[in-house]
Formats: structure tokens, C-alpha cells, sequence
């Protein structure tokens, strides 16, 4: 979509009553990064075809003689020739501030920029590297050029060196950026431990000097303040946020991949303490179970387990099994309370988003909110109640949660579909997060009556994960290993329905009961079909001029994660877990205390050095 439709679009969003359809911080990011990466692109494209720019082209008249335009390096031939080169200098500024853009894009979000960077143009690639070779010491050229050097296919751990973002960390020991990136890569290279030291550090930093430079973004108008000033009793202008004001992702980020480190090495000392056979791995090589970090891909006969630990060695791998999966799951909640949910979504408020939404795609810069004509109704477009979504998960859940399965899931409903005004904030992390919550408690044993209940929870939310308008169906590897959990233990005769059902979409709260079908357990994807007999969404976008009204389905129709493999080591691990291993009491691991000495080398799992005091330059506490 255009940047200025998603612009609109975002607008709409922020200035919807929580919960917020679509994360705010989110869906500012990524119009920040597609703005970012297209203007790194034209700049780049234009340097390496020697083109200024229309506004060079404009302020300085012809090429030749002096002005503004002999300034910049572009000198000519004489007037009215318009081709002529541009200079070495001002091709290397150009370049170098596409390295500046790129490298804040790679900044707001990783994965994203990658994405974005590979749909851009080729002269992207070597941006980086044009740049160090003028200035070897440019930051923003290192950290670009980390991302754009050309590698062997599937052979990152063994082929990157840390030693670039040791320098960019070095110099900027109070950007968290590096840190995340850093971990990133410590856990491609099985150094879970390193990860989980290096998250904690942007998350450190990030307190201590991200939020003094931050101004709070402003807020929505409540029901309070919506009509003052208005003596008719139409509602406040929307809020427009500056780039200043716009809410960052970066913590939510930070929280959620120490939450998968964590998860990780709770995995990895499960294998310490359970024992796998071949019938855990139907038709799945001995290979793919054991080429990971703990016995560096050497084959070992079944069954597999470590005989060379004591019983004492053993219960405390199964200690430090329950404490890192308290980690993770602690994590998972603080990344799931930066989201909302409620379960009475007023009608008004879904009818309103819908409509400008629709407007903005077809053109609308400004679009109307429809209840601004009728007094009084602005105050019913805000929710009652509205919880983050990890208050479902507390010890005591919210006492107003509507029946979880709904009636329509159950096997003896016979009415159709009916619509729900349960809501939540989606974010494209959502989905693996819930599913990764339910096996950190299946990793620390939680009774089955609250684990079921978890559960349904999950499936409450996983229904209601709604990208619309701007993301796709999200696909999670920690969905896949659950329902290979369920199915390997006796978990499912508790639930009425399979997994895919509980969780295919809920149908919308503006949409009439529909004939939506129900997905099985055997498909890949949820195949929706309505009583208009609009397509899949995904298939077919409304985003047209003569399709400005959203189709009756759920834009994001979620995946049954078939794209990962059926069988899994992590759901082998957790599944033998559940079935095998006595109740464990929960112990405290200790640590070993270390003096923070600038340039002190310690190593991790990856063999590389890493320099501890960096830690005392940023001034935060190393955990």
C-alpha cells in the first residue's frame, strides 16, 4: 500500500478506543521503516546512475558555472546539459546517508528491514561496504554491512564474526540496538546464555537513558474529554503524532526474544533429564533430534539421554528446567501486558473503524467518523472494561470473561456462528507468544485444571488475532510443537474440539452469522468461505476504490504452523517431560559473582570474546 494510505491508516488505528486494533508501536514502525528503506533506495539508485535529484535539478538551474548545484559537487559541461556525472564526493554523501536511513530502519526493527531490504533495489546490498571502503570506521556502514555481507546459504553461525558489533558496541555502549542485534546472532550460534546477557543489557539501557530522550506520546481522547469544547456534542478531532510521539516496539521486542532464550535453554536441560526413543520420531532421521549446540551434531545411539550425569546431576538440570521456564514465562506475561483485550467491544466503535478504514483505502485523506453527526454518541464508542492481555493468565483471571468454547464450538451446538464482541490488540509476535506461555507451564508442571484453563484462554485470543489491514496470518513454530504436545499427551481429551478449531476465527462482531468452515486438524490453512461468497481476504485485497467495505472475514486466517515440521525436538522434549519426569521442586539457580573489569574476556558458547566492562561504560548492571 501507498506510505500515505498506511499513514492514514495508522491514524485511524492509534485514535481507535483501546483496545488499539493493531499495535500502535508496531504499525508505526513499519511505516517508519518503509519510509526509511525507500528513500535509502532512491538515494542509492540515484548514486550509482548518476542522477540528482528533481530538486537539484530545480534549484540549480543548469550544471554549469557556480550556485547552489557546483556546491554539492555538480559540476557540468554548460548550461542546459542536464547529464552531466555527478562527483565522487557528493556520490559518497548520497551513499552515505542511504547508510544512515538503512542502518535507523535496522535500528526500529531487524526482520522487518530485512524484508523490506530484499523487495528493494540490488544497490542496496553493497551500501554498506561502498561506504567503509572511504571511512572503515562509519558505524552506521558497519552495521549495515553486517546485515549485507553476502554469506553461504544456511551458514550464519559459521560464518559471522561478532567482532563488528563488539566495535559498534564499543563506541556506542548506550544504543540497545547493537545488544539486541548481538543476541541475536549469540543464538543462531546455540550461546543462549550470551543472548540472554545481551537482552538484558538493551533492556537495561534502554531504561536507564532510552526514556529520558523520549517524550510520552500523547493519548487518545477519553470519553471524558471527547466532547469538550463541543457544545454539539461531536466528537474531538483526531490526535496526530509526530515521529517524536510515536510509541517504539523495542521493548516488547527485547521481552519477548529473552523469553525464547530462556525457553531454549529450559529445552536443553530437559534432554539432560528424560530419555527419547526411536517411536518418538516416526519416520524422522536420529540426524535432525541430534544436531544441536549440546553433542555438536555426532550421532548417538537410542536411546538418547546423558548417562554420564548422577542422580544429583540430574535433579538439578530438572531444577534449572523449572527456573528458566519461570523466566520465560515471566517475560512472555510482561510482552503480553503491553497489549489489551476486552470482552464488550461496542458495536460503534467496530462499525466506525471499519467505515474509515474503508475511506482511507479508497483515497480518503481525512475520513469522517461516522457517529460525529448524532450527540452524545462519541462516549459509547469506549470500551467499559479493558484488561491487558496477561491479566488472563493471572492466578485469578478477570471475573467477566464470556464462556470459553463459545457455543458455537461446542459438538452438540447446532445453530451457527455468532458473533462476539470479545477484542484484543494484535501484534505479529501474539500468536507465538501464547502458544510458547502454554509450554512454559507445561514445563513447570502447572496443574492440569489451570493448565486447561491457560489454554482456552489461548485459543480465546488466538481467535481474535485480527491483522486487518496491514498484516498477514503470522506463522508459529510454538503453535506447531503445542499441538504436537496435546497430541502426544493425554491433554486432548480435555479440550471438545481439536486445536484448529479452537482457535479458527471468530466470526466479526459487524458480520451476520455466516457458513464459515470450520478448519480441520489436517488443513493448512483455515479455508474461509462467507454468505456473499467473498474469497479468502488474503487472496483477494479489499483494498480497492470499488471494494471499499471489508469482506466478512477475519483478515488474518490463522495458520495450523504445517510450514515447520510435524515432529519437533522441543515438542518430543516437552511432551516426555509431561509424561515422564515426578513433580520437581522449584530451586534457585545460583550464580557465580564476577567483577565487572573493563576488558576482562570471558567465553561463550560460541567461542568468541566479549568484553564485560562495556557494561560499567553504559553504567548498567550486568545480570
Amino acid at each position: 500500500m501507498p506510505i500515505e494510505i498506511l499513514e492514514t491508516m495508522a491514524s485511524i488505528n492509534y485514535n481507535t478506543p483501546r483496545p488499539h486494533p493493531v499495535d500502535p508501536a508496531v504499525f508505526y514502525d513499519v511505516i517508519k521503516i518503509r519510509k526509511l528503506v525507500e528513500e535509502a533506495t532512491d538515494l542509492a539508485v540515484r548514486a550509482a546512475s548518476d542522477a540528482p535529484s528533481q530538486m537539484l535539478l530545480n534549484s540549480g538551474g543548469s550544471f554549469g558555472g557556480g550556485g547552489p548545484a557546483s556546491s554539492l559537487g555538480l559540476g557540468g559541461p554548460g548550461p542546459g546539459q542536464h547529464g552531466s556525472r555527478l562527483s565522487r564526493e557528493r556520490k559518497f554523501r548520497m551513499n552515505l546517508q542511504a547508510c544512515q536511513k538503512l542502518a535507523r530502519a535496522y535500528r526500529l526493527d531487524e526482520i522487518a528491514c530485512s524484508v523490506a531490504t530484499m523487495q528493494g533495489a540490488s544497490t542496496l546490498d553493497d551500501i554498506g561496504a561502498n561506504v567503509l571502503q572511504r571511512n572503515r570506521d562509519e558505524i552506521d556502514g558497519k552495521y549495515v554491512h553486517f546485515f549485507h555481507e553476502k554469506i553461504p546459504s544456511r551458514q550464519l553461525a559459521d560464518n559471522t564474526s561478532l567482532q563488528p558489533l563488539n566495535e559498534i558496541i564499543a563506541t556506542c555502549p548506550a544504543d540497545p540496538e547493537p545488544y539486541r542485534t548481538r543476541a541475536m546472532i549469540r543464538g543462531f550460534m546455540h550461546n543462549f546464555e550470551g543472548a540472554v546477557s545481551d537482552f538484558t543489557k538493551a533492556l537495561d539501557i534502554h531504561h536507564l537513558y532510552g526514556r529520558r530522550h523520549q517524550p510520552p506520546a500523547a493519548e487518545p481522547p477519553s470519553p471524558s474529554n471527547q466532547n469538550n469544547g463541543q457544545a454539539n456534542g461531536k466528537r474531538a478531532p483526531d490526535v496526530r503524532l509526530s515521529e517524536e510521539e510515536q510509541p517504539t516496539s523495542l521493548i516488547p521486542q527485547l521481552l519477548f526474544m529473552r523469553a525464547c532464550a530462556y525457553l531454549t535453554l529450559a529445552c536443553d536441560n530437559v534432554r539432560d533429564t528424560v530419555t527419547v526413543t526411536e517411536a518418538d520420531f516416526p519416520g524422522i532421521p536420529l540426524s535432525a533430534f541430534l544436531a544441536d549446540s549440546r553433542n555438536d551434531g555426532h550421532d548417538e545411539p537410542y536411546p538418547f539421554a546423558r548417562t554420564d550425569l548422577t542422580d544429583a546431576e540430574i535433579l538439578v538440570s530438572r531444577r534449572m528446567v523449572k527456573t528458566y521456564a519461570k523466566r520465560a514465562l515471566k517475560d512472555f506475561l510482561a510482552f503480553l501486558s503491553h497489549l489489551d483485550y476486552t470482552p464488550h467491544m461496542p458495536q460503534e466503535a467496530v462499525n466506525d473503524f471499519t467505515e474509515k478504514i474503508g475511506q482511507a483505502a479508497s483515497g480518503t485523506r481525512n475520513p469522517r467518523n461516522h457517529q460525529q453527526h448524532h450527540s452524545g454518541s462519541a462516549h459509547n464508542l469506549t470500551p467499559q472494561v479493558i484488561y491487558s492481555v496477561s491479566d488472563l493468565f493471572a492466578a485469578t483471571p478477570p471475573a467477566n470473561l464470556p464462556p470459553y468454547p463459545p457455543p458455537d464450538l461446542l459438538p452438540t451446538a447446532s445453530l451457527p456462528k455468532t458473533p462476539t464482541n470479545e477484542a484484543c490488540t494484535y501484534h505479529p509476535l501474539l500468536t507465538e507468544a501464547l502458544h510458547s506461555l502454554l509450554l512454559c507451564h507445561a514445563l513447570l508442571q502447572t496443574s492440569r485444571t489451570e493448565l486447561i484453563r491457560h489454554a482456552n484462554n489461548v485459543a480465546r485470543l488466538a481467535r481474535l488475532a485480527d491483522a486487518y489491514p496491514v498484516f498477514q496470518a503470522s506463522r508459529s513454530a510454538a503453535r506447531a510443537d503445542w499441538v504436537d504436545v496435546v497430541e502426544k499427551t493425554d491433554l486432548s481429551s480435555s479440550f471438545c474440539r481439536s486445536w484448529d478449531v479452537l482457535c479458527s476465527p471468530a466470526p466479526l462482531p459487524s458480520s451476520p452469522p455466516s457458513t464459515e468452515l470450520i478448519p480441520s486438524s489436517s488443513s493448512s490453512s483455515a479455508a474461509i468461505t462467507t454468505t456473499n461468497g467473498t474469497a479468502n481476504p488474503r487472496d483477494h485485497p479489499p483494498f480497492t476504490k470499488h471494494h471499499q467495505q471489508r469482506t466478512l472475514t477475519r483478515w488474518s486466517v490463522t495458520d495450523d504452523g504445517k510450514e515447520y515440521p510435524i515432529v519437533t525436538d522441543r515438542a518430543v522434549l516437552v511432551a516426555r517431560w509431561m509424561r515422564d519426569v515426578p513433580f520437581v521442586a522449584a530451586g534457585t539457580a545460583k550464580k557465580k559473582k564476577r567483577k565487572n573489569v573493563p576488558g576482562r574476556k570471558t567465553r561463550g558458547g560460541s567461542g568468541e570474546g566479549d568484553v564485560d566492562g562495556l557494561a560499567d561504560i553504559a553504567g548498567v548492571e550486568v545480570v
